[in-house]
């Protein structure tokens, strides 16, 4: 009897062909490149004496639409379904994500989902784990982990980790238009400077502080995630890799140092686990939540919760 072979499965990682990686290359060193030189330029401005109330309020503001926008948006909502909204709000949360500069929606979501497939393992795009033992080690891993992970000449595959996403015409139009929001959230401050300030001056200010610098260091706190809190932090759930909560990391990325937590309930609109733990964007969902914004909020109840401390205490045992 014949035997009918079906097609080999996709593969979920995929070499760049020359000119992609030169592509990729050259974007991601750009956007890692100037939020720094802008970040420079604060410091200097800073050192001069010449930075206002506004400056700070809009660094402020827009750090936290920057932050929301990936943590609420990009991650828990277009990454792990956590929970469900209208189509405006879908859109103010998937353009205040692409006003972050971490890239556009394909690339975030097929990366991050990769992540949690291989989380620690081989296949992982950012594990700080994986670059040899001892201290130089752990040190080639927290820099590859933080930033040189996005030079590499692999790419996730998008029908395997966003088939989904690469079916809707809506999230395929904020991806298509990632660069036009990037510059929306440039220009958002420096319009704000110059009407409200009344200068060029104020203009230039606030394109510094709330455009470049908080784009660095929105995402130098966001790449903490990936560096930092898979490395030191406290280990409550065995979840078979090395995400840790730290809590500094927690405070600056509205919730997201969680590691630990996140990776034991990946599905969860909350990361903490107890009330004390930071997690402002799981404050914020849940207000929203109570105002109708947003709704099906998913999260484990409290035997799930202690039966997975249960299962880690009994394997450190």
């Amino acid at each position: 009897m014949a035997t009918t072979v079906g097609p080999a499965p996709e593969p979920a990682i995929v070499k760049l062909d020359p000119a992609s990686r030169r592509t990729k290359w050259i974007t991601a060193f750009t956007l890692m490149t100037l939020p720094a030189l802008g970040f420079a330029a604060a410091l200097y401005l800073l050192w001069k004496g010449q930075v206002s109330a506004l400056d700070w309020t809009l660094f402020g503001v827009m750090y936290a639409v920057h932050m929301g926008g990936i943590t609420i948006g990009f991650h828990r909502y277009l990454a792990h379904k956590s929970f469900k909204t209208s189509r405006f709000f879908e859109g103010v949360l998937m353009i205040a994500g692409s006003m972050g500069g971490q890239g556009p929606i394909m690339f975030w979501v097929t990366t991050h989902r990769r992540h949690h497939r291989f989380s620690d393992h081989e296949g992982d795009p950012h594990s700080p784990n994986l670059h040899g033992p001892g201290v130089l080690g752990k040190l080639r891993g927290l820099w590859y982990a933080h930033m040189p992970w996005m030079l590499s000449d692999e790419t996730s595959r998008w029908t395997v980790f966003a088939p989904d996403v690469l079916r809707d015409r809506r999230l395929m139009f904020y991806h298509r238009t990632y660069l036009h929001w990037l510059a929306l959230g440039l220009l958002i401050p420096a319009v704000a400077g110059l009407v409200i300030g009344g200068s060029l001056t104020a203009a230039f200010t606030g394109f510094v502080f709330g455009g470049l610098a908080r784009v660095f260091v929105a995402n130098q706190a966001a790449w903490c995630v990936g560096s930092i809190s898979h490395m030191w932090g406290g280990r409550p759930f065995d979840n078979g890799d090395r995400s840790a909560n730290n809590w500094p990391v927690a405070v600056f990325t509205f919730g997201e140092g969680l590691q630990n937590n996140h990776h034991a309930f990946p599905g969860s609109y909350k990361h903490a686990v107890r009330a004390w733990e930071p997690d402002l964007s799981g404050w914020v969902l849940t207000a929203l939540g109570k105002v109708r914004v947003v709704r099906d909020l998913r999260q484990p109840d409290k035997a799930t919760i202690a039966a997975r401390r249960k299962h880690a205490r009994a394997s450190q045992a």
